[in-house]
């Protein structure tokens, strides 16, 4: 999902056959325990580094668990949007859209691995363009037809139907596809380097937090449709992640030199929610087959049964490729751009921040400029085909993934690119994506609630680089955060007050006055970059000490960031290719990481 920052000290391995880490792990004590584990070079350097190869049986073991890291964020993105398509009835639409994003998501993290940033990084949908995608859906013109909110009235096949679904659909696609040209743009150009000297965590802790906070209203209506089931989802998941996540499951293990044994494998941390979600799934389908459910379709509860979403199985086809286009034209509204346009800013802050984290743990050198701003202008093209492909979403680097970097010690992008055809293999299946789309309302409730405050908290996190004693801080960042909930949750209640006469403009402030992450990321940008504070108050010298940190001693060469099958190579020779901001720059590499040293240098005085 999309916070966006890693976890700057794991060290509970998801995977380890290293006897002495797994001895620390579960208590032991340290054979050198009168050594500053500060000190120990050692002890964050990767195993496996990005140009490595693990042995093939690990890349696709550590492939899925990179999947599984990121399919309760993918899934959760068309869930939240068929309640404002109109889908809440139809699951056969909602198991196509996740089959969609899926299949963009693979395919966007073989172009980044491959063609973009070139660092171990997945994507995936981003919640930066759900919460404008809502305010759009809310609106007057856009809300659903009553009808559409009676399962009893609903013909899936209908025409009617349809057309209700996909217009919607289609205007967030071709809106998606505007917004994201600015993305690629800003990409290609090199101007997003500019543009990150006047971000710093003072804007993003509030944007990222109300992206969470934003949905709260959502998980509640499905976490209301049965408490009781939502209350077990969320502790199952508590109960993995938190609690049970560095208990060992020993598995059987085959290799030439141990031939059969056991291995230990950390499963409640590697999947938490897939675990959750199949323990309630079965609860559900005990209680469903054991009729504790009622039958009713108005009484309390109802909702939590299997058998409520029909044969949505047994009607998905077993393979169907999806392409662009396949709901329509896209249709262009001005009005959803400028929401779009605040996500897409918010997600392309929080990407470059992801870059150097991954670039960390993967050990990398820090990613030079043109490496950034290939990977920004990769991650517009991405989004750009999601809105083509019609996921109603865009692309953004995964921070859960990035994290697990650390987690695992395994930094190879072959792993990574393993990944994206993984997911493109699952989005090309229609029936994994019904069966997906067959979750009881109150289960998909439960892990909403927890994903969504793991968001908000995510967003907080950015506070760490800040002066949290100083007043001017507390100001800006509470200011930020209280008006963002405030000024949209009046306007959405008195929709009448904001009219200017024209039409056009009065769409395009109630979409960004209605969404929470740009009013709070406009205040905290705006306010950050006039009230006057030091660079160490405001977190910008700690910012750049964790994004210049590991530049000294990276396991591998800026050629890592080089385009694959020579390309750069043939390139060297061109004179017109300096003047080309995404294209790597021999001459410079020296000097630059001299400079990025000099830099870290300056931070730690």
């Amino acid at each position: 999902m999309d916070s966006k920052r890693e976890n700057e000290g794991p060290d509970n391995p998801t995977f380890h056959m290293d006897e002495k880490v797994i001895g620390q792990l579960s208590g032991q004590p340290k054979r050198h325990d009168a050594k500053n584990h500060q000190d120990d070079p050692d002890r964050n350097k990767p195993t496996y580094c990005v140009t490595d190869v693990p042995a093939w049986y690990l890349c696709i073991f550590l492939a899925i668990q990179h999947y599984l890291t990121a399919f309760g964020g993918i899934i959760s993105i068309p869930l939240i949007l068929s309640e404002g398509l109109c889908l809440q009835h139809d699951s056969l639409t909602q198991s196509l859209l996740i089959n969609t994003i899926f299949f963009v998501s693979g395919l966007c993290t073989l172009l980044q691995v491959t063609l973009g940033v070139r660092l171990p990084i997945l994507q995936g949908g981003t919640f930066a363009l759900v919460t404008p995608a809502m305010a759009m859906l809310s609106m007057p013109d856009w809300k659903c037809p009553a009808w559409t909110q009676n399962a009893s009235l609903v013909n899936t096949s209908s025409p009617e139907f349809v057309e209700v679904w996909q217009s919607r659909l289609r205007t967030l696609q071709g809106s998606i596809m505007a917004a994201s040209v600015l993305q690629v743009l800003v990409g290609f150009s090199g101007l997003i380097g500019f543009l990150m000297r006047f971000i710093g965590p003072l804007t993003i802790a509030p944007t990222v937090s109300l992206i969470g906070l934003s949905l709260y209203d959502s998980a509640g209506d499905k976490a209301g449709s049965h408490w009781g089931i939502s209350a077990m989802t969320a502790v199952l998941i508590i109960l993995f992640s938190q609690y049970l996540r560095l208990i060992p499951i020993p598995l059987p293990v085959y290799s030439k030199s141990k031939k059969l044994h056991t291995s230990n494998f950390f499963m409640f941390q590697t999947m938490p929610i897939l675990l959750g979600l199949a323990v309630s799934w079965l609860a559900c389908y005990l209680l469903t087959i054991y009729d504790v459910l009622p039958k009713d379709s108005a009484a309390y509860g109802h909702l939590a049964r299997t058998d409520v979403k029909g044969n949505v199985v047994s009607e998905a086809s077993w393979f169907r490729v999806p392409y662009p286009g396949q709901w329509g034209v896209p249709t262009v509204n001005l009005a959803a751009v400028f929401g779009m346009l605040a996500g897409i800013i918010c997600s392309m802050a929080e990407s470059v921040g992801d870059y150097h984290a991954c670039a960390r743990l993967s050990g990398a050198p820090p990613p030079p400029d043109h490496a950034i701003n290939r990977g920004i202008g990769i991650e517009g093209v991405g989004s750009l085909l999601a809105g083509a492909f019609g996921t109603g979403n865009g692309t953004t680097s995964f921070s859960e993934n990035v994290a697990a970097l650390g987690i695992t010690k395994v930094g190879s992008r072959t792993v990574i690119l393993l990944s994206g055809v993984f997911m493109i293999l699952m989005g090309v299946f229609g029936k994994i994506g019904a069966v997906f789309a067959t979750i009881p309302t109150p289960v998909i409730g439960g892990m909403f609630i927890i994903m969504f405050g793991v968001i908000t908290a995510a967003g907080i996190s950015n506070l760490q680089y800040v002066d949290m004693n100083s007043s001017r801080n507390i100001f800006v960042f509470g200011f930020s955060l209280f008006s963002a909930l405030v000024i949209p949750n009046w306007i959405m209640k008195n929709p009448g007050y904001l009219q200017t006469g024209i039409t056009e403009l009065d769409q395009v402030l109630q979409i960004l006055f209605t969404t929470h992450m740009f009013i709070g990321g406009f205040f905290g940008f705006f306010l950050d970059n006039t009230i006057p504070g030091t660079k160490g108050e405001r977190g910008l010298l700690a910012w750049n000490k964790v994004h210049l940190e590991g530049s000294i001693n990276s396991m591998v060469s800026e050629e890592v960031y080089d385009f694959p099958f020579g390309i750069t190579t043939s390139l060297q020779s061109q004179s017109w290719i300096r003047y080309v901001p995404f294209c790597p720059r021999k001459s410079g590499d020296p000097e630059k990481k001299q400079e990025n040293t000099d830099a870290f240098q300056s931070t730690r005085v």
